[in-house]
């Protein structure tokens, strides 16, 4: 097990480090390495490969920490993306495969709370130091098969322990990203909580407004993306990291939902249910109107008959397009998100439609997205029951089997929408049929006159 200041042979399978060599990602990553050491350079894998090496799992992605400065790094390869050379880190393109590499750093003490005000380049002891957690703060020399663990990693690892490396009220207090990631690291691991980190992490919640919204809204997509998102989601509330991250999400704990429809719970039991859901085809646009999607019931709640939200959906979608405005989600992002959740309480209005009106909606380009977020909306519910999602997907076929689009578009609805600079909506349907058209009676053969024509529409 692992001690202070610990370096030896790395505690693994032989079989787990030779079946990441044998991939074209270790086999690169170790000759990044050699070549480095060869310029006289020290250097190792470091962070979450190495992680994920205990935890005996090949690596997809191998960071390298370095002694080299960014400017031996430049000229030690060929390949090299020399954005974020002044914060001493480096892409390099090894073939087809592109590496991070930084340079050893040390913390500069002086921070906002948001990234350090520079970089001080130092030692690989001073490199661990600074890192966040004692998990994130192990090192492996692929030549040597040297381990590098100051900070009891390992023993951490086993118990699937987060644990801020030093004080954690300073580590928060130097970049206030390292509670969301401390949240995502607990559920990737499934694991728990130092806990003196964990009191930190509640104590010091208000902190994340100190961050861009830009920090925030990638972290929170990261979270989304895990196998288990609800379980994150639910540590941001604990924390009360939702309350000044999301407060629109926030008050949807204890907001109470009809009985005979929501076996669930209230509100926030739908949401989490709901990410539960998620699998490998929905994307991180869907997964965040699904987060959102009922947002809004926490201002509409009301008692008459039963428990009531009349109008959450575009409620929702309002406070939607502000929490991601904050979180400076970009404008056509946030119009598709917020369109899907406006109109996730279709779901019963399809079958009377005329003919026209239902080829605006089943040829829509993002259609198939407002029935993922359907079936979501379901899923999170309980009891489930797709039987009008069914019915839904069934009329949807049978129409496009009567009224098929005959030539493919010249452009995808994205297209039309970056191109118009629009919104999803009416427009983006009326322009999708009037080119349509055009191409029907051969006045638009090629993307050029396709763009020309809907610039002229």
């Amino acid at each position: 097990m692992s001690t202070l200041n610990s370096q030896h042979t790395l505690p693994l399978d032989q079989s787990i480090i030779d079946s990441t060599l044998r991939t074209s990602h270790g086999e690169h990553a170790y000759l990044i390495v050699e070549k480095l050491n060869d310029a006289g350079f020290d250097a190792w894998w470091v962070g979450g490969c190495v992680r994920d090496m205990l935890l005996k799992k090949t690596p997809d992605d191998i960071d390298i920490a370095t002694s080299a400065l960014p400017e031996d790094i430049v000229k030690t390869f060929s390949h090299v993306d020399e954005r974020g050379k002044e914060w001493g880190s480096l892409h390099v393109t090894v073939g087809k495969e592109t590496f991070h590499i930084t340079t050893f750093r040390e913390d500069d003490a002086a921070s906002d709370g948001r990234h350090p005000k520079s970089v001080l380049f130092g030692t690989r002891e001073q490199d661990a130091a600074r890192r966040d957690f004692t998990v994130n703060a192990m090192y492996f020399h692929p030549i040597t098969r040297k381990f590098y663990d100051p900070y009891g990693g390992e023993a951490d690892l086993l118990e699937r322990l987060i644990r801020f490396i030093g004080d954690p009220a300073l580590r928060i207090k130097h970049d206030a990203l390292r509670m969301l990631r401390a949240v995502r690291f607990r559920a990737m691991l499934d694991g728990q909580y130092h806990p003196e980190t964990y009191i930190a992490l509640q104590e010091l919640a208000s902190y994340i407004e100190v961050l861009s919204g830009t920090r925030r809204l990638l972290e929170l997509e990261k979270i989304l993306l895990l196998d288990n998102p609800a379980r994150a989601l639910e540590d941001l509330w604990d924390l009360r990291l939702l309350e000044y991250m999301l407060p629109e999400l926030a008050v949807c704990k204890g907001v109470p939902q009809p009985a005979d429809y929501h076996h669930e719970g209230d509100v926030w039991e739908h949401l989490l249910l709901c990410t539960k859901a998620f699998t490998d085809e929905h994307g991180i646009d869907v997964r965040l109107a699904t987060l959102f999607h009922d947002c809004g019931k926490a201002k509409t709640f009301s008692l008459k008959d039963r428990i009531r939200f009349d109008h959450h959906a575009s409620v929702s979608a309002n406070l939607t397009r502000h929490a991601l405005q904050r979180l400076q989600c970009p404008a056509k992002r946030r119009e598709k998100i917020c369109w899907l959740i406006e109109h996730h309480m279709m779901m019963g209005s399809f079958f009377d439609m005329p003919d026209e009106r239902k080829a605006h909606w089943y040829h829509h380009p993002l259609f198939l997205e407002l029935l993922q977020l359907f079936w979501l909306d379901i899923a999170g519910t309980d009891p489930a029951d797709f039987s009008l999602y069914e019915r839904i997907v069934a009329d949807r076929n049978a129409f496009l089997d009567a009224h098929p689009l005959p030539i493919k578009l010249l452009l995808t609805g994205e297209e039309i929408m970056n191109i118009l600079g629009i919104s999803p909506g009416e427009k983006v349907g009326e322009v999708i049929k009037a080119l349509h058209e055009a191409q029907i009676r051969g006045e638009v053969r090629s993307k050029k006159e396709a763009r020309i024509f809907i610039e002229r529409e």
